[in-house]
């Protein structure tokens, strides 16, 4: 599907700083290097969580990982899916993420959310305070220079940390613990969904594409030897043999880190959120990807935001009545596209 401007003016809410790149440090031997690509404010950051909303899942084991788990009201009465959730850098302890989670959950959705940075988040995560004042002296913006400089430094250091041959493990485990707890919705799904916001988009990307799409990702995902045998399950075969996809659909939303090759390598249905002129996910990757897309003949749509900033589809509480309308305009797109599929 072509990607679709929306017209809008832009919001005041975007901090240019907030769209800076700044080179990332890759961990010895990744093949997958992040390619200069860092993370902005919006990804280490929550906005004030929406007035009078709390979050009603709850944090345990899967797979011997920390997961937020969000279950519909009716479950298991009624059928229900599983979606595998997962954030940005402010991780699972995130109100706002838990709250995304819960949304997924009010809508049917079986909702695993795992830690994927192991109790690790990033670096100065915090809630932004709509009270900042935004005019500084001089003097101000120089310490404010500063102090985002070496935020930067520290993200940067926090990413050569979390690279997929660390993550990747992670997930698997905790996926492996969904299909024995929660074996009703995957099968009830016919396979794992997935929707991934910032950091965690890529690995949506990764999972969608199955463990034969990069040299490098049957070791992180944990497969190797001989294929099983051909009577096993379907999500046994799929790791196993690495053609297929390790999820049935996904949808993402601004994400970092991503590579055309991310892009270029999925086969599993796929549904984008991009924010226009994002320099965290440049127009090239976004248009290369979407063009690889088509030709391989997987489905997918591509919806590109103006007016927004980075991170804008995290759900959270802003002022700016365009961002506000936007942010349900991506959960509406996303939410459909699995329900779909």
């Amino acid at each position: 599907m072509a990607d679709t401007d929306q017209l809008a003016t832009k919001s005041p809410e975007v901090d240019a700083a907030e769209q800076q790149q700044a080179p990332a440090a890759s961990a010895g031997g990744d093949a997958m290097a992040q390619e200069g690509l860092t993370m902005g404010e919006h990804c280490v950051t929550d906005r004030p969580a929406p007035p009078g909303e709390r979050p009603t899942g709850e944090i345990t084991k899967l797979g011997g990982v920390d997961a937020y788990i969000a279950k519909p009201n009716d479950y298991p009465h009624s059928p229900s899916k599983l979606l595998l959730l997962l954030t940005g850098g402010t991780g699972i302890h995130s109100v706002n993420n838990q709250l995304q989670a819960d949304k997924y959950a009010s809508e049917g959705f079986l909702v695993i959310m795992p830690d994927q940075f192991d109790n690790d988040p990033a670096p100065n995560t915090t809630t932004a305070d709509p009270a900042t004042p935004t005019e500084t002296s001089f003097i101000s913006r120089v310490k404010l220079g500063a102090a985002e400089a070496a935020k930067s430094f520290l993200i940067d250091m926090w990413l050569a940390r979390h690279t997929p041959e660390k993550v990747l493990p992670v997930l698997r485990r905790a996926l492996d613990g969904a299909r024995d707890e929660f074996a009703d919705a995957v099968a009830n799904g016919q396979g794992v969904y997935a929707a991934g916001y910032c950091f965690g988009a890529k690995y949506v990307l990764l999972l969608a594409a199955g463990v034969d799409a990069h040299p490098e990702m049957r070791a992180w995902w944990g497969v190797g030897g001989k294929p099983k045998d051909e009577e096993e399950g379907g999500a046994e075969r799929a790791e196993a043999g690495g053609k297929e996809p390790l999820i049935r659909a996904g949808a993402i939303a601004h994400g970092t880190l991503v590579t055309h090759e991310d892009i270029a390598s999925v086969k599993a249905p796929i549904s984008m959120v991009c924010v226009k002129d994002d320099s965290l996910f440049p127009n090239d990757v976004r248009e290369d990807g979407r063009q690889a897309l088509v030709q391989a003949g997987v489905e997918h749509e591509v919806e590109v935001y103006p007016g927004v900033p980075h991170g804008f589809a995290v759900l959270g509480n802003y002022d700016d009545q365009h961002i506000k309308r936007s942010q349900q305009q991506a959960f509406g797109q996303m939410l459909g596209w699995l329900q779909a599929h």
